[in-house]
């Protein structure tokens, strides 16, 4: 990036612990707030986008598609043919696996429920465990099971057992898709299996996987796994992306293939607070689509950072207060705080903290109480 100066102005509102971010304005619109994150992200007219976010295939991709975000602020690193609508295969699964964590998360199943295998989705044919409709395997097992082996007649089980029918299921998928604005899918079902109309995009599949890995971070327990088994070691388990292995740093997330999508990945891994996400599209073979992903990885790391410049719940300060019945109060930071910024261009960052003087009771909570401002290079 050419000239890399320009200010950033993070209004980081101070209330009293554990309440949530209201309000944040960005100087000059280089920097907004996410409205349904509550994470920082940047406009696409800043220099960043300009220099690093490309469809000329500077990169010499052999994939039809690709693109590489940055997971906490979903900023657009690279990207290529990144709207193109194309067959998922198992990439599919990472909706589905995002509505299973959702289930878990407002509490409507447990890790340890047993879910049943329905003669349909024993016999969804593909990737499979071979489940037998007299068997049980609880949502830990399955959840290892669709994550690692990428397990068709598992998934499907799991979306019987949440919806009713696979059908239902599929309509949840595509109902959580429009939320994430996932403008360039439908989904037919929830395993990935060739079905005409059955289309998304890099660009959605990084959506969907950025939702995945911010919301559920716990996912990574699973999609880590390089091998483990099931049923008391009898079924062995592989995982199908292989840089689970040979990526330092890779936490995921999810292959696929079929003879009509071709080779699919979408790759995540983390390093040094950097955390990337890279979707890989109708390659012309698995070979490829790994070494391509691996080539959009190496390209953020080499030339990207996460500056942190807070974490949520972090105590900025314990101020004095009037007319209270206590004498002082913590002032914390509303919510994570940081910026992805070119390499080399983190040396000059300032810190202006304002904090409210002469603070009298009552206060109210998620009253804002100051700001901190941070510029790069004036």
């Amino acid at each position: 990036m050419r000239n890399f100066k320009f200010f950033i102005c993070l209004s980081l509102i101070f209330v009293i612990t554990f309440f949530t971010f209201t309000n944040c304005l960005a100087n000059e619109s280089i920097y907004v707030w996410s409205s349904d994150s509550n994470t920082l992200t940047t406009d696409v007219s800043s220099s960043i986008s300009e220099d690093s976010s490309t469809n000329d295939n500077s990169l010499n991709l052999e994939c039809e598609s690709a693109i590489l975000i940055e997971q906490s602020t979903g900023k657009i690193l690279y990207s290529h043919n990144e709207h193109e609508q194309l067959r998922p295969a198992s990439v599919t699964k990472i909706m589905s696996i995002l509505l299973i964590m959702e289930a878990l998360d407002n509490g409507q199943i447990s890790l340890t429920d047993s879910i049943p295998c329905t003669e349909n989705a024993a016999s969804m044919g593909g990737s499979q465990i071979w489940l037998d409709p007299r068997e049980t395997l609880t949502v830990d097992e399955m959840l290892k099971a669709i994550c690692v082996a990428s397990a068709n007649d598992c998934v499907v089980a799991m979306a019987e057992f949440l919806a009713g029918s696979q059908e239902a299921f599929v309509q949840m998928m595509n109902d959580k898709a429009k939320e994430l604005g996932m403008n360039d899918t439908t989904f037919k079902n929830c395993h990935g299996l060739d079905e005409d109309g059955h289309v998304t995009s890099s660009y959605d599949i990084s959506l969907m996987s950025r939702e995945l890995l911010s919301k559920h971070p716990q996912i990574t327990n699973y999609t880590t796994i390089w091998l483990d088994s099931l049923r008391d070691g009898k079924s062995q388990l592989a995982n199908t992306n292989k840089l689970i292995r040979t990526y330092k740093g890779a936490t995921g997330l999810k292959t696929g293939s079929t003879g009509l999508a071709l080779y699919n990945l979408s790759a995540s891994a983390t390093r040094d607070g950097l955390s990337l996400i890279a979707v890989i599209m109708k390659a012309p073979s698995s070979k490829v689509r790994f070494a391509e992903a691996e080539k959009l990885l190496d390209y953020g790391f080499n030339n990207f950072i996460y500056k942190e410049f807070a974490k949520k719940d972090d105590i900025l300060n314990t101020i004095s207060i009037n007319k209270g019945i206590i004498d002082t109060i913590d002032v914390v930071f509303e919510n994570n705080a940081g910026v992805l910024i070119k390499k080399g261009d983190d040396k000059n960052i300032e810190q202006t903290i304002t904090i409210d003087e002469n603070i009298s009771a009552p206060i109210q909570k998620g009253q804002k109480l100051g700001t901190a401002t941070y510029s790069i290079n004036r």
